[in-house]
């Protein structure tokens, strides 16, 4: 019962950092860069395991972000920066009101654009796997940019047309990619990979532009937000389709943003718009934020029945440790409304989404994730 993971990123370290932009600037190449990585991978590894977690992961660290990355794995997809995307933004009033409400400047972070027929150039997260597995014998969790996410990041009006006139058309390229990555991971006996769907809340938890969430993917939901929900869920389904049941858990990870430390610029809201959706998505687990009082009640997970809950119950945002009672108290709670054998514990979110916004230090994810595990341990005793 209760096994502990994490969601995903890990702050990156000085050399990971002027690695990362020494590589984008041809200064280093790909196997200079990995040398530099894969160290930076073990200590983040060791972390994990000494904290005690059941199920690890390689904290992202060659990533710059968890859906810009992607512009290096794919075929005819291009960086921009979220800056150089208002070039290609027709309402560009909404998409500048949309900037203004976010604490960090457009010129430093970046999104992928299709610019012609999308393709694998290489893996997206197997050879990580690879490497993380010739280092650890604990089961290990990959994550991927959602196919939702990545259609209305990627489609850009004046940069795709050419190749997707529409951003459905895109999505069927996208489905197909990340059904072939899927099918590697499961073959080579990953135990646990994550999509990331983060833009499902802006969907549901904004109102017109105040407090948009992520800028990539902010561009092209123009229809209405049960439109946009049930085209997500098409590609999700479309996605999983003959996946599960393999040996490999799929879980699908929806947060509220995690690019700033200021809670009140974060979105804030219930589950429960999302949840009639979420229980036809054919996936083995949910990995949803409940550390903070923005989640809402806990009993709207009810609906789940039968599938998992990927419980977040630290906050990685904040520099205070949870009390090891508060977690098990929260546990209990999730654990009279589903079984606690389908109960995960991990952090709402990464602890370093952004490479150069990482939301703590290692330091203090390494002491979140030991009072978690801690608090698994009592559950486990107690229930």
């Amino acid at each position: 019962m209760f096994p502990t993971t994490v969601v995903g990123s890990w702050p990156r370290s000085n050399e990971v950092l002027h690695g990362l932009r020494d590589k984008k600037a041809g200064r280093i190449d790909e196997n200079e860069f990995n040398k530099i990585a894969d160290k930076a991978v073990i200590d983040c590894l060791r972390l994990q395991e000494e904290a005690g977690l059941d199920i690890v992961s390689d904290g992202e660290l060659r990533r710059d972000n968890f859906i810009s990355f992607v512009a290096d794995k794919l075929e005819n997809v291009k960086m921009l920066t979220v800056a150089e995307l208002l070039d290609y933004v027709e309402d560009k009033a909404s998409f500048e009101e949309i900037l203004g409400t976010l604490d960090v400047p457009a010129f430093s972070l970046s999104n992928p654009a299709a610019v012609g027929k999308i393709d694998r150039k290489t893996s997206i997260a197997l050879d990580d796997c690879r490497f993380l597995r010739r280092h650890t014998d604990r089961p290990i969790k990959a994550a991927l940019p959602g196919p939702y996410l990545l259609t209305r990041s990627m489609w850009v009006e004046g940069l795709s047309q050419e190749s997707y006139p529409t951003k459905e058309a895109l999505a069927d390229d996208i489905v197909r990619v990340l059904r072939e990555e899927l099918i590697d991971l499961i073959q080579a006996g990953v135990e646990f990979v994550q999509f990331d769907e983060p833009v499902l809340t802006e969907l549901v938890f904004t109102n017109k532009n105040a407090n948009r969430t992520f800028m990539c993917g902010a561009l092209t939901a123009k229809a209405d937000r049960e439109e946009e929900l049930e085209f997500a869920t098409t590609l999700i389904n479309r996605v999983m389709e003959g996946m599960r049941g393999k040996g490999t858990r799929i879980g699908i990870h929806i947060c509220r943003g995690n690019w700033s430390t200021q809670e009140d610029v974060l979105l804030r809201g219930p589950y429960s718009p999302l949840m009639p959706y979420l229980s036809r998505m054919n996936a083995d687990q949910f990995i949803l934020e409940y550390a903070t009082p923005r989640a809402g009640e806990l009993k709207d997970i009810s609906i789940l029945d039968g599938k998992e809950l990927g419980l977040g119950v630290v906050n990685p945002r904040t520099e205070g440790l949870e009390s090891i009672d508060s977690i098990v108290e929260r546990g209990k709670e999730a654990a009279k409304l589903l079984s606690p054998e389908k109960i995960f514990l991990n952090p709402d979110c990464g602890f370093g989404t952004f490479a150069q916004r990482p939301m703590n230090t290692p330091e203090t994810a390494a002491n979140k994730l030991k009072v978690m595990v801690q608090a698994a341990e009592i559950l486990r005793q107690q229930l």
